[in-house]
């Protein structure tokens, strides 16, 4: 008889229509609310995404799944998921964050790093699934955005170390890192098989996108890191994984009904009278070779808000240092298709934030230039080992794409694009410290939308007392003066506008929200508590109102 592995997730709900992904362990037919679907086969594993049809407007639909005719969820003892259908008018309460390790919620695991090394903290995705089972439905978020680093390729667990140990040899290749596709699987099993984060997935619509630990760290970071992975032995298996399993566990829940539908891999996947393992593996090494073949951005729209979600990984051009790009040409055109007005919010996901501390900035500005070669050929090998060494890789290191990006920004703002919005608001993660940032265009922008930059991360992983330290300097006033010069001194241009921290950055694992409401716009940020871990909660860290 056919078993759940994972699952249901609830992926996407509009007025009308959601769809709901499982993995199972053998080939079978999938029902939820009466409606069924059948498995397809990827490299021995078996996966559905079903689209419910024919539902009503501002409704709640309780559900199971059967398999093969046999309920097989929830299980006994547990809740139903729940699809909750919004009205076509209603506002958005969003939640969001980023940076999330799967380890054991349990001590040594719950403790803060000075207390132990193996310390991660109180999850803060479980604490929001314990406050949501205290909560009326109509007062839960009504999606989550997960902006990056789902699972960490790079960092596994004592449990998946184990299973490497017992399935190939760790002195060598990829060592206790993940290797391949099966391995990858084991990290989304991990990750989401968790009773109170399984259940949060059945009933919140939840939304994806890669950062560089779905991957390896510092993943697309500069042409250089790109050629050096390529001759390892082992990478190439490992990047077919990572993009063969973000295309079944992240990618085809981004997509709405009407995606699924067109989507050309989806269909080659289900037709195929067999094991489709191949033909993903070779849309995977396409994905991987082609930067500008594939796009991984998407949008969602939300009643009057819009969520735009830029892929700032996969969808780099970093080979030549005197030209990088966040976005390649194509997919950029594509962004500014989507990033206008004529909405009353528009959101838009990066995992990478677009305005850091000023510090940060000018720092990643003038290293990006000190590898093209400002100061010379010299400075260029330093350089590179700089960038890498601590990570400058964000969009100000990036300066086309960050003067393209912020210069659209104002265009929709000041309303050359439709009518401006209320709000803009740019929600990242990456950083391990949460913040809001507000920008300020001059005088003569005609710009008139709130746009702010809202980062919350981690959701578990949080930096240890003496990286908190460093981060706080990079963050300081004679640190930004510092950076300033630097960057001056290698001829970057500075930006257009300014920006400022509406209050100091917090470093706890933490939840942020974003709340619309009409016109008016309000984010939050709550961090968890080490001491809480059996039952854990919030305390509440920031509250800015982006519109009144």
């Amino acid at each position: 008889m056919p078993a759940l592995i994972l699952g249901p997730m609830l992926r996407y709900a509009d007025p009308n229509e959601a769809t709901v992904w499982v993995e199972t362990d053998e080939a079978c037919e999938v029902e939820v609310l009466e409606q069924t679907t059948q498995t397809f086969c990827v490299a021995g594993h078996h996966y559905a995404i079903l689209i419910l049809e024919g539902l009503e407007p501002g409704s709640q639909y309780p559900y199971s799944v059967a398999l093969d005719g046999r309920l097989v969820w929830p299980e006994r003892g547990t809740r139903q998921g729940l699809i909750r259908t919004p009205d076509k008018e209603d506002d958005l309460d969003l939640a969001f964050g980023t940076c999330r390790v799967a380890l054991p919620h349990v001590p040594p695991y719950t403790l803060p790093k000075e207390e132990d090394p193996e310390g991660r903290e109180v999850d803060s995705l479980a604490a929001l699934s314990i406050r949501m089972e205290d909560t009326p439905e109509d007062d839960w978020p009504d999606a989550l955005m997960l902006i990056g680093d789902q699972v960490y390729a790079d960092e596994v667990s004592p449990g998946v170390a184990e299973r490497i140990a017992e399935r190939r040899p760790t002195d060598e290749g990829s060592g206790e890192e993940i290797a391949d596709f099966e391995e990858y699987t084991w990290l989304y099993h991990e990750s989401w098989s968790d009773p109170a984060i399984r259940w949060l997935l059945s009933s919140l619509p939840t939304a994806m996108i890669f950062d560089d630990h779905d991957v390896t760290d510092d993943w697309n970071t500069s042409g250089s890191w790109i050629r050096q992975q390529r001759k390892k032995d082992w990478w190439r298996e490992r990047l077919l994984g990572a993009y063969m399993s973000y295309w079944l566990y992240q990618h085809l829940g981004n997509l709405s009904p009407d995606e699924l539908r067109e989507d050309d891999v989806l269909r080659k996947v289900r037709e195929c009278d067999g094991d489709a393992g191949k033909i993903l593996r070779e849309f995977a090494g396409q994905a991987a070779d082609k930067v500008e073949g594939t796009r991984w951005s998407y949008t969602r729209d939300f009643g009057r808000t819009r969520l735009v979600v830029l892929d700032t990984r996969a969808g780099r051009l970093v080979e030549d240092d005197a030209d990088r790009r966040m976005l390649s040409q194509k997919q950029w055109e594509w962004a500014e298709g989507q990033i206008t007005g004529d909405v009353e919010h528009l959101l838009i996901a990066s995992s990478l934030p677009v305005l850091l501390s000023p510090g940060l900035h000018h720092l990643q500005a003038w290293n990006e230039a000190l590898c093209a070669g400002a100061w010379g050929k010299w400075a260029i090998r330093p350089s590179e080992s700089l960038r890498r060494m601590v990570d400058l890789e964000h969009w100000a290191a990036f300066q086309q794409s960050f003067r393209d990006l912020t210069g659209r920004l104002r265009e929709v703002g000041a309303g050359e694009h439709g009518k401006a919005p209320a709000s803009i608001i740019m929600l990242s993660g990456d950083v391990h410290h949460a913040y809001v940032a507000e920008a300020q265009f001059p005088d003569g922008s005609g710009v008139t939308s709130s746009i702010v930059q809202a980062v919350c991360s981690p959701m578990r992983n949080p930096l240890d007392t003496k990286e908190r330290q460093i981060m706080k300097a990079a963050l300081s006033k004679p640190g930004a003066a510092f950076a300033r010069l630097l960057s001056r001194s290698a001829g970057v241009s500075p930006p257009a506008f300014s920006w400022r921290f509406v209050d100091d950055p917090t470093f706890d694992n933490q939840v942020g929200m974003v709340y619309t409401k009409g016109p008016k716009s309000r984010i939050t940020i709550e961090r968890t508590d080490p001491d809480d871990w059996q039952r854990p909660g919030f305390t509440l860290s920031l509250d800015h109102q982006v519109t009144r």
